[in-house]
This record gives C-alpha cells, structure tokens and sequence, in this order.
C-alpha cells in the first residue's frame, strides 16, 4: 500500500495546479482566521493599524502577485521547452515537478489570493482593532515568504532546463529507483519457479507501459483462492491485449472476473514512470546522449558527461549488498521475475555506442566505462560489460578510418580481450 500511495503521491506532484490549489484554499482559511484575534484580549494592548495603511499594503502585494505569477509561468513554460530540446521529452516530467518552481508559483498565487480576500474582508469593515493588527502581522508574513522564495528560485529558474541540470535529475531519479529495487528486488514478492505448461495466462485490455504493480493486491487474490500468481509483466513493459500480465496455475476456482481483478492490479499509462522503473532512467540518459552525438548538434562532451551518469548507477546496481536487507519475501504467494542486467546495458549504452561509433573520444570513454563496470566484483557485471565492450569495438571498426584513431579504440577495449 505504501508503495501505491508512493506512485500516486508522484503523479500528484506532475499536477502543476495542485499545489497552487492547496495554498489558495490555505489562504482564504488564514484571512478569516485572523478575525480570531478580535476575541481575545490583543485589542487593548495591540497597536492600532489604520485601515487605510493595511489597504495600501495588501494593493501593492495584490498587483505585484498576479505580475510575478505570470512571469514564473512564462519562465517556467521556456524552461520546459529547453528541457525538451536539448535533453528529451522523457525528461519533462522531472523537470515539471520541480519542488522550487511550483513553491514559486505556490507563494505568488497564493500571496495574490490572500491579499485579494483580505482587502475584501478589509472594506467591509469584518475586522477589529486586533483583527486589523493579526492581519498586518499575517501580511508582513506573506510578504517575507514571497520575497524569499523569490530569491531561492531566481537562482534555480537560472539552471533549469539546460542539459547539465535535466542530466542531473535524470539520474537522482534513476538512482532513487534503483536504490527501492535493490531494497526489494522482487517487488516484495517470491522467487519465479517454472510452471506448468498449462498455466492461465491473463492478459489486460488496455495498451501502454505498466506504470505499476499493485503487488499487495495480487497477494490478497491468491490468499482467497488458495494459488500463486506469477506477474510476468514488470513495470516498463509495454502491454497490449496479446501481452500477458500474469500467470496463474490451472486449477477451479480461477474464473473470468478474477482474472479482470488480476489484470486490474496492473497500472496502465499511455507513458513509463521513474519511480518502479529503474530501466527508464537507464533509457533516457541514453537518449540525452544519443541525442547529443546527432549531426545537428554534435556535443560529444554531453555524451561523455551521460556515460559518467550511467556508470554511476550500474555501478550502484552491481556493487554487492552487504548493507541491504535480506530480500525476505512480503507476499509469498506472488512470484516477481528480477530485472535483467543485460537488458539494463542494453536500455544503458547501445544508442550511445551505435551513435557515436564514429567519434574515437566517445569510444574511447566507452571502453573505460565498460572496464569501470567489470571491476566491480560483480560477475554477471563483468560478463556483460566485456561483451559490450567487444560489439563497441567492432562497431569503431566499422565506423572509423584513421589507423591511429583504430588503434586508440583497440588499446582501450584491450581488456576484453584478455579475460
């Protein structure tokens, strides 16, 4: 359960009007509230505010709230743009849920709906001496907020969107997917054992990505019919009606409605997610490098920087789990397939080696990442980077003509060949 509240809170931070909503609703509650003070006894010992001093004040937040909204709109809107042209459009999720931006935008409406209902409660004479005073000190409030949180996102709206930022949320979101699937490499589920030929396979109607698996409700399935359900579909796996999601044994008590609650269990979107997929991180870095080695824009200096990134995370993938927990099966009567490491080097370096077969400097760092990857102890990580290694080199050799060129690519893939 955790787990889904986890993907529906993400989703919820892609809304850019949810929190700007919240806060409105926040501020007409606090305008009200400081009537409040009028029944306590502030009034004989609280200054006097004149209504006229407090009317100027909420004016000027007013007309200067609703400017700097637009603006951080504006801002925000080319942002994105920028971030979808020079990285990817996978990447604009990350970069529209932006803790900095929405509390930017939050303050500005927020600061613009408050001093809207205040001037209104104001004129219409709704507060005391006290109410008029716990009002200022509201408003002194708002207005130190805004200010602040202007400054802090100046510096931020500054670096979002260019290549090197979208770059780097890319990863903190890959490596944060990573980290939960090392916790529970099976989604809490048990180990996948062979099956039976005859199996019923279920299959969903919908088509597009598995954004995830609601495991804890496949679990309750099997504990009421007194079976196992093998999920045979993982999130970031394109679905289709002829796709299946899930295997059960063939046995009674398995009928047409409990196979829609099964395929039910399975979150469909038109788009991948980053939270319980931590092969997607892997895909769009990859394309941020690919991307950077076209033609048009020909910056090998942004493929190296992704190559740094991938490593990074494959090396967090493969580095062995002395401090993790023991993956103890929550659900035992769900089996859960682990991620494959070849498909990871593959989602990880193919477009980037296909691509940039024909510049030795992105080889060159290939071969070095590939050798960074296969010293990590891990020997499923070796295997895999030595095999990558040696296709990156034939790809060089098809690609290139210099002869020294040639040879710098072969000194480099040198430890491929030894093993």
């Amino acid at each position: 359960m955790r787990d889904w509240f986890n993907f529906l809170y993400h989703r919820f931070r892609e809304q850019l009007w949810a929190k700007p909503a919240v806060i409105c609703g926040l501020s007409v509650i606090v305008v009200f509230l400081a009537k409040a003070a009028d029944d306590t006894g502030l009034g004989s010992v609280a200054p006097n505010v004149s209504v006229d001093s407090l009317e100027t004040l909420l004016k000027v937040i007013a007309a200067s709230m609703l400017v700097m909204a637009i603006f951080a709109v504006g801002s925000m809107v080319s942002a994105f743009a920028s971030a979808s042209s020079s990285a990817t459009p996978r990447a604009f999720p990350l970069i529209i849920a932006d803790d900095v931006s929405q509390n930017a935008l939050t303050a500005f409406i927020g600061a613009f709906i408050f001093s809207i209902v205040a001037l209104f409660a104001l004129q219409n004479e709704y507060y005391g001496p006290a109410g008029r005073f716990a009002l200022l000190l509201m408003t002194f409030f708002v207005f130190s907020v805004v200010i602040l949180t202007f400054v802090w996102w100046v510096d931020r709206i500054a670096r979002l969107g260019r290549l090197g930022a979208t770059m780097d949320k890319v990863e903190a979101a890959a490596a944060a997917a990573i980290r939960r699937r090392r916790h529970a490499p099976r989604l809490g589920g048990s180990k996948v054992v062979p099956r039976d030929a005859d199996a019923i396979v279920v299959y969903g109607e919908a088509v597009g990505y598995v954004r995830h698996v609601k495991v804890a409700s496949l679990q309750s399935i099997a504990e009421e019919h007194e079976t196992v359900i093998e999920v045979a579909a993982l999130p970031g796996t394109f679905a289709s009606p002829a796709r299946p999601l899930a295997y059960v044994p063939n046995q009674a008590g398995i009928s047409s409605e409990v196979m829609v609650e099964i395929s039910a269990a399975f979150v469909i979107g038109r788009d991948r997610t980053f939270e319980d997929d931590p092969r997607y991180g892997l895909v769009v870095l990859s394309e941020i490098g690919s991307r950077a080695l076209s033609p048009g824009i020909n910056d090998s200096g942004s493929a190296i920087g992704v190559l740094g990134s991938l490593v990074r995370l494959l090396v967090l993938w493969a580095e062995p789990a002395e401090n993790d927990t023991p993956d103890e099966p929550q659900f035992t009567r769900v089996a859960v397939p682990e991620l494959d490491l070849k498909d990871m080097f593959d989602d990880a370096f193919t477009m980037i080696a296909r691509d940039g077969a024909g510049a030795v400097e992105v080889v060159v760092r290939l071969q070095k990442s590939f050798e960074a990857l296969a010293s990590v102890g891990n020997m499923d990580a070796r295997r895999v980077s030595l095999i990558h290694a040696r296709l990156s080199v034939a790809r060089a050799e098809k690609a290139l003509e210099l002869p020294e060129d040639l040879e710098a690519v072969r000194n480099a893939g040198r430890f491929a060949t030894v093993d």
